[in-house]
């Protein structure tokens, strides 16, 4: 007998429904066919333990299994749970009747119970574009499924849960959830905020500007002048994800395993903070099973690295492509995904290895050659696509023990909302702009073109700091945003000599020491 269940497989950010076909003729052994890796074909002994220790027998039979399409690599236990179900059915152990209204997912542990898997979201969402019935998942995977609305979720416990309710003898409840109250739910609810922060006044401006236009941004300062602990709060100041945002960057997580059991979706923009020993795979993604990297993770978030020089020179190199075009392509020889990455890229480091070069409390261990060596990690073409670049000085402990506490990030949000609301009323008809940091070449002269007297500014500025062209674009993209925060429809100078303030890593004394310009 020949019967058919459905599934589905992820690569990349793609889903593909997959057919499970099963044939059952007399003989002993068992055949899986359809391009399955190592884990879909260990299933035939997650799938007979299982059966035998919930009442059923492995058929004794000539089993073929097909995983069509053929020529799509499948990957994952998620197969296990459609396998099983088309075996038992090809067998007459159960009826087959429902079967073509439900796509099933789910890892078969050796009891029978199912296991959570990666990418319950955006297969939910096939299963929906495909107009499925329902969905049948694993338990844990259940809320995160049920975002998708217009299609029934069902979270089974074990195989004989979604056995009984193929054959009509238990009356399984869909889950159902409220997607809006979920989104809308402790959406600003931080631990960290900037009223923690005393002093500094200069880096947290910098830190708003870049979160009014989603620029990138490095800090540079001796240890202990608070770089990482501002850089933690930038969350707390970033306006809110769209529900649209939140449902993408929830599918990412989905695919790379990181949601939580029984996690909805994620309302929070991503802070993710990666060890400065990480690999170029782990950063950009890839691998044997393609899987998402940080930057990916990062996805309509921030992508923080602390200590950028400790970094491997080759792997901060291959972020300057996904800075300036905000997705990554990965082709290898059995396979080319590709996976968005539009983040806040934000960096801090220290001005030599001992850290306090300049510091005018500390003496300088270090000498010139390892100075040099040290920021020539830190390539000129990177910090082009670098916007603001900030220098952090120590606060004196008179300054600290006396400070009122800072502005609280609620206050500093709402600025930053009212601005980001002005950008996107201005790139509401172009596609895939959403900030000023994301605005292309024509369009930082029609939005940001400098009157007269900025454009002496910016002459002074390009002769002396030798700046290139991607830094010319960056510091009226920033001019931009300054002009957002106070509500000016044109830039001015004004605005215009903020933002080359913050190209503090371009001034000459900088190049001496190392920095490529």
């Amino acid at each position: 007998m020949l019967v058919k269940t459905y599934c589905a497989a992820v690569n990349g950010m793609e889903v593909t429904t997959v057919t499970v076909e099963v044939s059952l003729t007399r003989g002993v052994m068992f055949h899986l066919t359809g391009l399955a890796d190592v884990a879909v074909k260990e299933s035939h002994d997650r799938i007979t333990s299982a059966l035998q220790n919930n009442g059923f027998k492995f058929p004794i039979a000539d089993i073929t299994a097909n995983l069509a399409p053929a020529d799509l690599k499948k990957e994952g236990s998620a197969f296990d749970l459609p396998l099983a179900i088309a075996i038992l059915a090809a067998n007459e152990d159960i009826p087959a009747t429902k079967l073509d209204k439900y796509m099933l997912v789910g890892e078969l542990s050796l009891d029978g119970s199912l296991q959570p898997v990666k990418g319950a979201l955006p297969i939910a969402i096939k299963a929906r574009a495909e107009h499925f019935k329902g969905l049948i998942v694993p338990k844990a995977n259940e809320h995160e499924a049920a975002v998708v609305d217009t299609l029934e979720v069902y979270g089974m416990e074990n195989i004989s849960q979604v056995i009984n309710f193929l054959n009509g003898s238990y009356d399984a409840e869909p889950c159902i959830i409220d997607t809006r109250k979920e989104f809308y739910e402790n959406q600003y609810d931080f631990d960290l905020d900037f009223a923690d922060v005393r002093g500094q006044e200069n880096v947290k401006r910098a830190l708003e500007i870049a979160a009014a236009g989603g620029h990138n941004i490095i800090m540079i300062g001796p240890p202990g002048s608070g770089k990482s602990m501002m850089a933690k709060r930038l969350p707390s100041i970033l306006p809110p994800l769209s529900l649209s945002e939140s449902l993408e960057t929830t599918q990412i997580h989905s695919i790379a395993g990181k949601l939580k059991r029984n996690s909805g979706l994620i309302n929070q923009r991503p802070f993710r903070s990666p060890h400065h020993t990480i690999s170029e795979v782990a950063l950009v993604g890839g691998g044997a099973n393609p899987m998402p990297g940080e930057i990916t993770l990062a996805h309509n978030g921030v992508l923080f690295c602390d200590e950028l020089p400790e970094f491997n020179k080759h792997t901060l190199e291959v972020l300057r492509q996904p800075l300036e075009d905000r997705q990554i392509t990965i082709s290898r020889a059995k396979y080319t995904v590709s996976y968005p990455c539009s983040f806040m890229f934000v960096a801090s480091m220290n001005p030599c290895p001992c850290g306090y070069y300049g510091d005018p409390t500390h003496n300088c261990v270090c000498s010139p050659g390892q100075i040099h060596r040290y920021l020539s990690k830190i390539s000129g073409p990177l910090l082009d696509r670098i916007d603001i670049q900030c220098e952090i000085s120590p606060l004196p402990f008179a300054d600290i023990s006396q400070a009122s506490p800072g502005e609280s990030s609620r206050n500093i949000r709402e600025r930053v909302i009212t601005a980001r609301a002005l950008q996107t009323k201005r790139f509401e008809e172009y596609k895939n702009v959403h900030c000023n940091a994301q605005m292309s070449e024509r369009m930082i002269h029609h939005f940001a073109e400098p009157d007269s007297d900025s454009i002496a500014l910016l002459r002074n500025a390009m002769e002396r700091l030798k700046l290139s062209a991607r830094a010319y674009n960056r510091i009226l993209k920033v001019a931009r945003t300054i002009a957002d925060l106070v509500g000016s429809p044109t830039v001015l100078s004004e605005h215009i000599a903020e933002a080359i303030s913050y190209r503090n890593l371009d001034r000459g004394d900088w190049a001496e020491r190392g920095i490529p310009c």
